[in-house]
């Protein structure tokens, strides 16, 4: 709570340089984000890319890796998803949605496999084979929607449209769909697996000593590219909310940057599921008020929002740990 109102101080002063009023800035962007019910679903419409995203993050981090690949994960979900659609057109449409979620995990997860396996069996990096990965999937999702799925007479690379049976149903006028209850049963999943499941406490043994979990007989290999697997199947399951709730056919860069911000939600969440969750909310009010706000007041551009959203992760992330002891220090010492 002292990080976010450090943070919030600290915006104020980046709108103050572009000579605009901190005050309306910070009114604007709060009821743009929660001011009325189409502000707040399209902040949880957000949020649900953010808690797969950071989830994404979290389990290959609990193993001691560093998983940033969301992006290219994601797209080769919405692939997945995408192919599942159209080769099951024409059967009942819980039974395609289902098989598309199934599709858009599996396509994530096996994008992630080789990055995995080049951690686990040849100790290449993961961070850097994880960007590699994002490069490599934009050029073939490129290839693909401008070669072979883009739709008959469209210049825009993107596919026809899904069948209207299979769009979400929304809530009112924003986007928010039931894949956000998808995102908190996952987020549920997540807990229950890393702490009430043999494999969870494999993954945690890991990430904390791996020579030590070798020597106990843990697979270290298996645990590892289980948790980045696992981590990119959730990654794409953000095409369940993006292509499903809003956007109805596969589209380039549908993704819009979540698997990024994903880092950011699962460092300032601590890989804790209900902290993932808030600080998803955070970034979708951030996403939603910041738009909002580059509309409504005159000097604040997208780009500033940015600047805005990166202050609230440097403070909250990587200050609040001095914050902490700070804070802990000013409190009364138990006597005796």
């Amino acid at each position: 709570m002292a990080g976010l109102i450090v943070a919030l101080g600290a915006v104020v002063l980046v709108v103050l340089t572009v000579g605009a009023a901190p005050g309306a800035a910070l009114l604007t962007l709060v009821r743009g984000a929660l001011g009325d019910p189409e502000g707040i679903g399209y902040t949880l419409f957000y949020a649900t890319d953010y808690v797969f995203a950071g989830l994404a993050v979290a389990l290959p981090f609990q193993a001691g890796q560093f998983n940033i690949g969301g992006e290219g994960q994601a797209a080769l979900g919405g692939l997945g998803a995408t192919l599942a659609a159209f080769a099951l057109a024409g059967l009942p449409a819980p039974l395609v949605l289902a098989a598309a979620t199934a599709a858009a995990a599996l396509f994530a997860a096996a994008w992630a496999f080789v990055p995995a396996w080049l951690q686990a069996r040849r100790g290449s990096h993961l961070v850097v084979t994880t960007i590699m990965f994002n490069f490599i999937a934009a050029a073939l999702m490129t290839w693909l929607l401008v070669q072979v799925l883009i739709a008959p007479g469209q210049s825009a690379p993107e596919t026809r449209e899904f069948a209207p049976n299979l769009w979400l149903p929304t809530v009112g006028d924003a986007p928010l769909n039931p894949a956000a209850l998808l995102a908190l049963a996952a987020a549920g999943a997540y807990w229950v697996m890393l702490w009430r499941t043999p494999l969870g406490y494999e993954i945690r043994a890991v990430g904390l000593n791996p020579q030590a979990a070798r020597a106990a007989g843990i697979p270290v290999g298996r645990a590892t590219v289980v948790a980045i697997c696992a981590g990119g199947g959730l990654a794409g399951l953000i095409a369940l909310n993006e292509l499903f709730g809003a956007q109805h056919r596969l589209t380039l860069d549908f993704t819009g940057g979540a698997g990024f911000a994903g880092i950011a939600v699962a460092l300032l969440g601590r890989g804790r599921p209900l902290g993932i969750v808030l600080a998803a909310l955070l970034f979708g009010a951030l996403s939603q008020g910041g738009t909002e706000l580059a509309f409504a007041v005159p000097g604040v551009t997208r780009d500033i929002v940015t600047v805005a959203e990166g202050v609230v992760i440097f403070v909250c992330g990587m200050l609040d740990g001095a914050l902490r002891t700070r804070l802990i220090g000013l409190l009364p010492r138990p006597a005796g």
